[in-house]
């Protein structure tokens, strides 16, 4: 059965699930947050939501505020049936979900009530999780404290990354919503009470790597940070992001360098450097950053 939805997205992550609605229903229209500057050029650049929106011809709405009574008023006009929020980027008030008869929905990139909050891909990386998935949830004004409707899980592989790990729960996202909305009913089952954690933002200063922590977790440190904003560290006052790297069983001093190629020894293992990028160079193999730059084994990475 088709419904009257409303699709509220932004990022590249909503997309897929803006497709996956699309494909099978009405979207009556897309709310996305305004073009913004972007770039080494500042040039205005529309959403990923809003570009595929006109590309389907379908009316977008960017409001730079939803506790315009104006803007309230022209939601309820729309009457949607449902509205779908991913990754939109504005906190929906009470009086927008209780618009639509069937609520909000909203998909979100983690196994609730685990990582609730801003970053839930990079923070499941960061602390090693083996498992995630997208819940889909029904809103509250809570940050994602409404009950989940449907979830789907996935392993977290060894080598993903932030954004490969994104890219597979985009496409998650848009397989669940589609099941969800095919489902003649749902069951609304309440998120534990237990095991809640939350994704804070990432801040800056979470980036730069500190040796002196086991190998096995800067890994996933680095892994939950690439490829932006990406973890870092110094050598000769020079900043090197660090894209990809492994733990490997090696003992010495930490934030020492070996002896054979670009591993660094940590509090417990070592770390080989495997994809680095120093200040304004390309991203280059950690052997070919070492060759480049006159550094010894026994030198110490800050």
């Amino acid at each position: 059965m088709s419904r009257k939805i409303i699709f509220m997205g932004t990022p590249d992550f909503a997309v897929p699930a803006f497709e996956a609605v699309r494909a099978a229903h009405h979207i009556v229209a897309v709310y996305t947050r305004p073009p913004a500057r972007k770039g080494r050029g500042q040039q205005v650049k529309a959403s990923p939501v809003h570009v595929a929106a006109e590309e389907a011809g379908i009316h977008v709405f960017t409001p730079t505020s939803l506790k315009d009574e104006d803007e309230l008023a022209r939601f309820r006009a729309l009457a949607p049936e449902l509205a779908i929020v991913v990754a939109y980027g504005m906190i929906l008030p009470q009086d927008w979900l209780n618009v639509p008869p069937l609520g909000c929905w909203n998909i979100h990139a983690s196994l609730l009530p685990r990582w609730r909050g801003a970053a839930p891909i990079q923070r499941a990386l960061m602390a090693g999780d083996l498992e995630t998935g997208v819940a889909v949830m029904q809103m509250q004004a809570g940050l994602d404290t409404g009950d989940v409707l449907l979830e789907k899980r996935i392993a977290i592989a060894a080598d993903d990354d932030a954004q490969s790990l994104h890219d597979k729960l985009a496409q998650l996202g848009g397989a669940a919503i589609a099941e969800a909305l095919a489902a003649e009913t749902l069951t609304p089952v309440p998120q534990a009470t237990n095991g809640i954690t939350y994704a804070e933002k990432i801040d800056k200063a979470e980036a730069r790597l500190d040796f002196s922590r086991p190998a096995k977790e800067l890994d996933a440190h680095i892994r939950g940070l690439s490829p932006f904003p990406g973890a870092w560290f110094e050598a000769k006052g020079r900043r090197v992001k660090v894209l990809a790297a492994k733990a490997v069983a090696r003992q010495g001093a930490a934030a020492q360098l070996a002896d054979d190629g670009a591993i660094v020894f940590c509090g417990q293992d070592a770390l080989q450097l495997l994809r680095v990028q120093p200040a304004g160079k390309a991203a280059m193999s950690g052997d070919e950053w070492l060759r480049g730059r006159g550094l010894t084994a026994g030198e110490t990475l800050d």
